[in-house]
């Protein structure tokens, strides 16, 4: 600092220089009306001689400029001062030397060097007004000036001037390639790339390890993947640089065994120290694949080569403890960090947000010595992820408030929220709020605003966003967010519409988002056909290796009823993440294979994958379907959520550990739990009791939790349907029926019960008593014939649940017409025998639906395989693979 110190009396007496009014940044001085010509003789002189410039607090003396007029400095020394003031970073001094250099004759080394300084220090136009006053600029000056362009974001400059200095005849080296290729990676221009490419090896220039390491970059960033490769197997002198660039772009690919196998070939086969680059891309690659025990050992690795107190690798190494360790490993390196920043302290409240634990997530934000906009978002994203709608609004309107920067990023995260919160007022205020600020002006925004309306079930407002799209926008991005909108709301038949209409207008590019969706409206609707033929697309446009579409593809198949190729795809998925087991077990309790479910978290166990809460809510229900009572293991297993595993017990996991106590007839155990919960429970912890209730037909338990229920909940309809089946059971008609009429004259419905099958790639829907179908009258004769049949092997229907102020025969007619015998009567008629019937139902299968099918399937030979929302039922002969627990 004292050196740069004592330089200020030289740069203070440049004030003394009157620049032009309105000139260029560059000095470009005229002598005599004609620009300054220079020779190439290195011994020019101009006034004052320097004898020594190895101690910069000697130039104040050496190189006054009061006295330019009566001595002389070489070429030599300019040189050295230029060199100089990029050492201490002065663009005075550059600019003090420039003016002096135009006293002399063209040097073509000394207009290269200030060309280079220019550059250096980051006066790139500077540089080019030397450059533009060269007679005849050489290689080094257009290297230079190119590598300058491409460094400052002007790659179509060094483009530009690139084919100048192949058109005017300088011959290119390694130094002006290497700047073009710079150029062509910043702007990924692939083309003009691969032209490069091919000179390079014209001119021998291939065996050149940085031209090399170059090209390999370039194919990276423009997806030539298999071109990386092929430049990294053909490369005769690899170093450090190449080794990484092959990792990252096996990363890129999200191929992260073969980068960590390639990282371990570094090690084993090569002299070759890794550096800070290689380590952030392996930690990256170990988070991406779950590689728990991997990322532990590039930790300990940091630590023997000297990284354990570099910044960007902690960071890194935090990052990946979030997603493949525990909050007590983020903690340890958290607190050994001897250099903190934002970004630190930012991963670190992440950490909490993606461990649950939100209040320390906020201490961490609040206590924060700076914040910025990157912050406050992830914070707003922790919020939704966690499902804390109200929080993330209250954030939101503080950053309006103080007026931080807000992105596309920011909005998205309060859309979410907005859908969190399911209000439509909130929503409405956002629209407003983006309107008056002017952010509903672009494709992304109004997208953001279609998928906002879309959470909050405002389809009718979605739609006129839809509608409205403008013509020369790309509609590809609001149809997907249309897409996703259907699939999010239950209207998968719209979404199969739109989808099929996208694809035959080729208005709407089928990437992992688009394919993500309509693989998940394949498996809601149970289109398996469909769902073999996108599986199929996937595979060909090369979207498999992504992990959100592999998920897709192994809960389309489980929902589907393919259990097998759920496996299958779960199995030759080149990376899993936790989502991925969590749908692989989902898969097996949908069919009821609870000892299945089981093997998958044993897997889980052996290979270190961390659980989630997800991950344990579905464990615990798995002990349900097991072949055998397991009470004990499930107790377990539930207590030792906290202690082994880091993972707070909620009332998701309450609930499907009563419903495991239920259903093994420990009901007295399960209420004792609730009540004793160390926080207060909600409804639906009670609701899985109440089905253990209906199934052991403890009337008198269910009744006392009804009340709880009602008191949480007076406004659900589906507690007022609750209240009156129960009554209904118990005998108790008439409370029954003043139950319904409550819930008429407050306006409140039952979600509309539907079954569908598919045939021919078209969804037939029905409802109860349905008579919209254009083969009505087909499948009334078909089914009242099934009836005659079934009735004589012994059917009889259960009216206990119907309407009782009507006759006898009038509540057989109602139920004989429910919307999975209509279903089930089409299948049969359409589908050819042996082959099973396949139906779907968005609600629970009733008691006299599941008696009647089971008939059918004796009375037709046939098997039949529905599915409700409590999982898969397998009618054959008479039996269903549910074992009758069918509510």
């Amino acid at each position: 600092m004292a050196a740069a110190t004592s330089l200020s009396p030289l740069f203070l007496s440049l004030n003394s220089f009157h620049f032009p009014p309105k000139e260029p940044s560059f000095f470009k001085p005229k002598l005599h009306g004609r620009l300054p010509h220079f020779s190439t003789s290195r011994n020019q002189s101009l006034p004052l001689p320097v004898s020594s410039l190895s101690n910069p607090q000697n130039i104040d003396t050496l190189f006054p400029l009061s006295s330019l007029g009566s001595s002389y400095i070489e070429t030599d020394d300019l040189s050295n001062l230029l060199r100089l003031s990029v050492k201490y970073s002065n663009i005075d001094l550059a600019r003090a030397v420039h003016a002096a250099s135009v006293k002399l004759d063209e040097d073509t080394q000394l207009g290269n060097a200030l060309i280079s300084a220019y550059v250096k220090l980051g006066f790139v136009v500077d540089a080019h007004g030397v450059f533009k006053h060269l007679s005849s600029p050489d290689a080094v000056a257009y290297s230079t000036l190119i590598s300058g362009f491409a460094k400052v974001n002007k790659e179509n400059e060094a483009i530009v001037h690139f084919f100048r200095m192949r058109s005017s005849g300088v011959e290119v080296n390694e130094y002006s390639l290497l700047a073009i290729l710079i150029a062509c990676i910043r702007i990924s221009e692939l083309e003009l790339g691969l032209q490069v490419h091919g000179l390079i090896i014209k001119l021998g220039y291939l065996e050149c390890t940085y031209i090399a390491n170059a090209l390999m970059s370039l194919y990276d960033k423009s997806g030539c993947f298999d071109y990386v490769t092929q430049l990294f197997d053909e490369m005769p002198q690899r170093d450090i640089v190449t080794w990484n660039t092959a990792i990252s772009s096996l990363v890129n690919q999200w191929l992260y065994e073969k980068a960590l196998r390639l990282f371990q070939d570094l090690h084993l086969t090569t002299g070759f120290r890794a550096d800070r680059c290689t380590l952030l891309t392996v930690l990256s690659a170990c988070a991406g694949c779950h590689a728990a025990m991997g990322g532990r050992e590039v930790h300990a690795h940091a630590i023997r080569i000297g990284l354990e107190a570099n910044l960007s690798i902690n960071n890194a190494i935090i990052g990946f403890y979030t997603k493949c360790g525990s909050l007590k490993d983020v903690l340890a390196v958290f607190e050994k960090m001897p250099v903190k920043d934002i970004i630190t302290r930012t991963q670190m409240f992440m950490a909490y947000m993606e461990f649950g634990v939100v209040d320390l997530a906020v201490e961490v934000f609040e206590n924060m010595p700076e914040r910025n906009t990157v912050s406050c978002n992830a914070l707003l994203a922790g919020f939704c992820k966690n499902g804390e709608g109200s929080k993330a609004l209250d954030l939101f309107l503080k950053m309006v408030q103080e007026r931080v920067e807000l992105t596309d990023l920011t909005l998205t995260s309060i859309v979410n929220a907005c859908g969190i919160l399911m209000s439509f007022e909130i929503s409405r205020q956002i629209h407003g709020f983006v309107t008056k600020v002017g952010f509903g002006s672009n494709a992304c925004i109004e997208t953001a605003l279609l998928d906002m309306y879309t959470r909050c079930g405002r389809m009718k407002d979605a739609d006129k966003i839809f509608r409205s799209w403008p013509s020369d926008w790309d509609s590809s991005i609001i149809r997907t967010s249309m897409l996703c909108g259907y699939a999010r709301n239950g209207m998968p038949e719209e979404a199969i519409s739109l989808f099929h209409q996208s694809q035959l207008e080729g208005a709407i590019v089928v990437d992992e988002v688009a394919l993500a969706s309509i693989l998940g409206v394949c498996g809601t609707l149970g289109f398996h056909e469909m769902g073999e033929q996108i599986h199929s697309h996937a595979l060909k446009s090369g979207f498999l290796a992504n992990v959100v579409v592999g998920n897709s593809i192994i809960s389309m198949y489980s929902k589907c009823c393919n259990m097998n190729d759920a496996i299958k795809s779960f199995n030759i998925m080149p990376i899993h993440d936790i989502v991925s087991w969590n749908c692989l077990i989902a898969g097996h309790l949908l069919h009821r294979q609870g000892d299945g479910a089981l093997d998958v978290w044993s897997r889980m166990v052996k290979e270190g994958i961390k659980p989630d809460s997800v991950t344990f809510i579905l464990i615990i229900l798995a002990y349900r379907h097991t072949n055998s009572n397991l009470v004990d293991d499930c107790r377990n297993l539930f207590l030792s959520m906290k202690k082994a595993y880091e993972v707070d017990p909620t009332s998701e996991h309450y609930a499907s550990l009563v419903s495991v106590l239920g259903y093994w007839g420990l009901l007295e155990e399960a209420e004792e739990m609730i009540i004793k919960m160390p926080f207060e429970p909600e409804a639906f912890v009670w609701r899985a009791l109440l089905e253990s209730c209906r199934y052991h037909l403890n009337m008198s338990m269910g009744l006392r939790v009804v009340k709880r229920i009602v008191a949480m909940e007076p406004q659900d309809p589906s507690t007022y349907a609750l209240v009156s089946n129960l009554y209904l059971a118990s005998g108790r008609w008439h409370c029954s029926e003043l139950v319904r009429e409550d819930m008429r004259k407050k306006g409140l419905r039952k979600h509309p019960c539907r079954s569908w099958i598919i045939h021919q790639k078209e969804v037939h829907s029905f409802c109860v008593r349905d008579q919209s179908h254009y083969q009505t009258k087909d499948i009334y004769s078909g089914i009242d014939r099934l009836i005659l049949e079934c009735l004589k092997l012994g059917y009889v229907p259960n009216t206990s649940f119907t309407l009782q102020d009507v006759e006898e025969h009038q509540k057989k007619e109602y139920l004989f017409y429910h919307s999975a015998k209509l279903a089930a009567t089409y299948g049969l008629l359409l589908t050819k025998r042996g082959k099973p019937i396949r139906i779907v139902k968005n609600i629970l299968l009733c008691g006299d639906c599941h008696m009647f099918l089971k008939y059918v399937s004796v009375v037709t030979r046939r098997e039949i395989i529905l599915r409700d929302t409590s999982g898969f039922h397998h009618f054959s002969n008479g039996h269903c693979s549910c074992k009758d627990y069918w509510r």
